[in-house]
């Protein structure tokens, strides 16, 4: 009997959609993709296992992971996720590490045909000989913050060279990744293994470690507030870095003017952008590339929705028609001046009178109006078609500090029943 190309179309269509993997001949399975069985605006918890239990039956959960979050760049239905430097609360001057030893880490997650969330891999952030780093600052001239770290009893612990507070992701289709962080801020390119191949930091700090290097300017990052979101381009030649807060540049200021730098991988060249908030001191977490100069940016402030207005906002930006603001000297201290004034003591018509244009954007989507989004922390996304986002909350660890006493406290929901806040996975659809 002769089998016709349209027979042979209709019978593999019904193999495709009846299986609950798709086989990529890997030897691994690839998940069916999840726009057909993810439902929108839902509530999906990704995997945890108990790192670490303390008085009073407070969980430290090994989940952490919604720092940042990447579409795996060949299969379908698999995304990366990063988790930060770890559990941690702020103490005397510096941050309490209840678990020191904790190495920050990448996780490929997978959705399976029963919409569940499973983690296939782990992946242990290491340094260049292959010896997995941990969470812990670094010292002076490698990309101190001032934060001195301690133990779970107060004991002060050794700086670590090669610590990440990480909090960019981006996954290429060699399988290597590229990290951005929090201390230097640093911008690493780690292996499929997780080995450091190459730590970018600003002017002045890891002098002799590799000549590529980010402009002076952004060692002035806030503490605890540094590079929060790492994007590439569709043809993976520009990581694209977003900052959390308005650069401390010259001193503490906190503002709605905050900075994106583009870095080309084969030339080493920077460019820089101002990005404006809708408000001052709210935290940029999350930048993902649509095309070469237009992408999505997670604004957020730091509420639970329980607690009254909240903005979990993701926004659409466009930096073709916006001013490199680099200046003639990547190495000044204080940036580009205006007057003698640095872009982030200078107000917005300051600036205007230059010349000088910040990225335009508009607003793609309200999570908590499409969702009821109950976390503080908003960022992660999955870009997973044209018209769908996976948006991730960090959990920090399902643990906090509410009296900033470095006292740990479990991370619960208000308004929840006593629910503790765990890291999630949200579909949503949208225009963009």
């Amino acid at each position: 009997m002769r089998i016709t190309n349209k027979v042979l179309i209709f019978i593999s269509l019904i193999l495709l959609f009846s299986c609950q993997y798709i086989d990529d001949h890997t030897g691994n399975p690839i998940s069916v993709p999840p726009q057909l069985v993810l439902e929108e605006n839902i509530q999906y918890q990704l995997p945890f296992t108990i790192l670490s239990a303390i008085e009073n039956d407070i969980e430290i959960r090994n989940g952490g992971y919604g720092s940042a979050a990447t579409a795996h760049p060949r299969n379908k239905g698999e995304f990366y996720a990063i988790t930060d430097r770890g559990p941690n609360t702020d103490f005397l001057d510096g941050k309490k590490f209840p678990v020191s030893s904790y190495t920050p880490r990448i996780g490929l997650f997978a959705i399976t045909a029963k919409a569940e969330i499973i983690l296939k891999k782990e992946i242990l952030l290491k340094d260049p000989v292959g010896t997995p780093i941990s969470g812990i600052p670094n010292p002076e001239g490698k990309g101190a913050t001032g934060e001195i770290p301690y133990d779970i009893n107060g004991n002060q612990l050794p700086f670590d060279d090669f610590g990440l507070d990480s909090e960019g992701l981006v996954a290429l289709r060699d399988g290597t990744f590229w990290v951005s962080d929090e201390y230097g801020p640093h911008i690493v390119h780690y292996s499929a293994e997780g080995i450091e191949l190459e730590r970018i930091s600003p002017i002045g700090v890891n002098e002799g470690n590799g000549g590529r290097k980010l402009p002076a300017v952004f060692a002035k990052r806030r503490p605890n507030r540094g590079m929060e979101g790492l994007a590439i381009t569709p043809n993976e030649k520009t990581l694209v870095g977003i900052m959390q807060s308005t650069l401390y540049n010259p001193t503490r200021i906190r503002t709605d003017l905050t900075r994106i730098i583009t870095f080309d991988l084969e030339t080493g060249e920077t460019k820089q952008y101002l990005y404006r908030q809708e408000k001052s001191n709210l935290s940029n977490s999350e930048i993902v590339a649509l095309s070469s100069s237009e992408f999505l940016v997670v604004e957020r402030d730091g509420k639970f929705s329980g607690e009254g207005p909240v903005q979990k906002h993701i926004y659409k930006i466009n930096i073709s028609n916006a001013t490199d603001v680099t200046g003639n000297d990547i190495n000044a201290e204080f940036g580009l001046l205006i007057n003698t004034k640095t872009l982030e003591e200078s107000t917005w018509a300051e600036i205007g009178n230059t010349g000088i244009r910040h990225v335009t954007k508009t607003l793609v989507a309200d999570i908590v109006e499409k969702t009821g989004y109950p976390h503080d922390k908003l960022e992660g996304i999955w870009l997973i078609d044209e018209h769908t986002l996976g948006c991730i909350n960090d959990d920090d660890f399902s643990v906090t500090d509410v009296n900033n006493d470095g006292i740990i406290e479990q991370k619960i929901l208000p308004n929840t029943d006593q629910k503790i806040d765990a890291g999630s996975l949200y579909m949503i659809k949208a225009n963009f």
